[in-house]
């Protein structure tokens, strides 16, 4: 299958690597564990879902900070740092409206992007995945102990074909597997990064919480789970889908938390996505209660303003030549007035009562207070493609070239 590799870098620096290949309706998979664009295609795990996925659909993929052709060496890693590399993966490829895969740790992170962005989520498909880590889990102790557990296995048998953690971790993703996918699992994991960033991806992933969050998504989401899955157990695909306003569970019978090719689950799957990624999208309505700004001072509606444009606080002081001390204070007041705890939340309220938008107009700073006009922020992301003077053309596999260029309007 032909795919074409591009990089983008974020606000904070870090270069990321995505592919788009396929043809048809946009589709975004969410990056997860052991991610590697080119070397996914011979994953016994992972191609699969590619060949299934680009028959159909225009799918859009991405290395995620850490791991295979993005940045190696990254100091700031975190669940807020995967969000919003997505966002600027989407941007970068020009991805307007659009389904989203999720699977297994890729879920929590599909489920926070849904609810940032629910004007370009159309479909939401969670697979084997979770609203809660391994650590969250205070109702099954014994989760966090199997987490520790497979985070010192990691830490000493990273990429050894004949340690005995690649036997226990290819047993556990793929218990029916043969002895081929183990050995796929180990040329998986040096391809995709180093044992010190895998184990610190590991921990964050165990700590991620979206119970509060999955109850605002908005579109209608489908959640798959394998009924003997021992990496994300099945009860915690029924709790995210509890929470998911619009959802229907599909209980799979297998033991792999990756299906394997063959097995009938994998082809149920499969039938299931296609079936619900072909219904039209009918979005959620969610009985929220309406902001009202009339609590906000004016320099606090100025700074709410610039909040739902997407400014960052460095932005918003040099724009309004404030302090970043003097913003984050507002941006406290604010938060407490409009009785939210994350910034998303205050920029899903915010384009809701009309500020943001379109329609709305740009942040102004008051007379005298403008250091640069509002159009100069520059912009934090960037698409460097491939033809630049260290990368003389677009990365290609050995399949043929796509016609069309992956950066498209939709």
């Amino acid at each position: 299958m032909d795919q074409t590799i591009r990089f983008c870098t974020t606000a904070d620096g870090v270069r990321l690597a995505y592919a788009v290949s396929g043809d048809g309706p946009p589709l975004v998979m969410s990056a997860t564990w052991l991610t590697h664009l080119e070397h996914q295609w011979h994953s016994l795990a992972w191609r699969p879902w590619l060949d299934a996925f680009t028959r159909e659909f225009e799918v859009l993929r991405h290395d995620s900070r850490g791991c295979g052709l993005s940045d190696r060496n990254v100091g700031d890693l975190s669940f807020e740092t995967w969000v919003s590399d997505l966002e600027c993966v989407v941007e970068a490829a020009g991805f307007r409206r659009f389904a989203i895969v999720g699977t297994c740790w890729g879920g929590p992170i599909a489920v926070e992007y849904a609810v940032r962005h629910p004007e370009r989520v159309s479909h939401l498909v969670l697979y084997g995945t979770y609203a809660r880590g391994k650590m969250r889990r205070t109702d099954t102790p014994a989760e966090a102990k199997r987490g520790t557990v497979l985070g010192d296995l990691t830490r000493l048998g990273w990429g050894q074909e004949n340690h005995a953690f690649v036997q226990i971790w290819s047993s556990l993703f793929q218990p029916g597997g043969t002895p081929e996918h183990s050995r796929s699992w180990c040329d998986q994991m040096p391809a995709a990064t180093s044992a010190e960033t895998a184990i610190r991806l590991f921990q964050i992933a165990a700590h991620t919480d979206v119970r509060d969050v999955a109850p605002q998504v908005r579109c209608p989401a489908l959640v798959v789970h394998s009924e003997r899955d021992m990496i994300a157990p099945m009860e915690e695909g029924r709790l995210l889908a509890s929470l998911l306003p619009d959802s229907r569970f599909v209980q799979l019978d297998s033991d792999n938390h990756m299906l394997l090719a063959d097995e009938p689950a994998w082809q149920r799957l499969v039938v299931e996505v296609r079936r619900f990624l072909a219904e039209p999208s009918n979005e959620v309505v969610t009985c929220r209660k309406s902001l009202s700004l009339d609590e906000l001072t004016p320099r606090e509606r100025t700074v709410l303003e610039a909040i739902a444009q997407g400014l960052n606080n460095p932005e918003i002081a040099q724009l309004l030549r404030l302090s970043e001390k003097t913003v984050r204070n507002h941006i406290t007041r604010i938060f407490d007035k409009i009785r939210v705890k994350h910034r998303y939340q205050a920029i899903v309220m915010a384009r809701e009562a009309g500020l943001g938008g379109a329609a709305s107009p740009p942040v102004a700073a008051e007379a005298g207070h403008l250091s640069r006009a509002p159009d100069a922020v520059p912009t934090p992301r960037q698409d460097i493609g491939l033809n630049t003077t260290a990368f003389a053309r677009p990365i290609t596999s050995a399949r043929r070239a796509p016609a069309t260029p992956a950066r498209r309007s939709r």
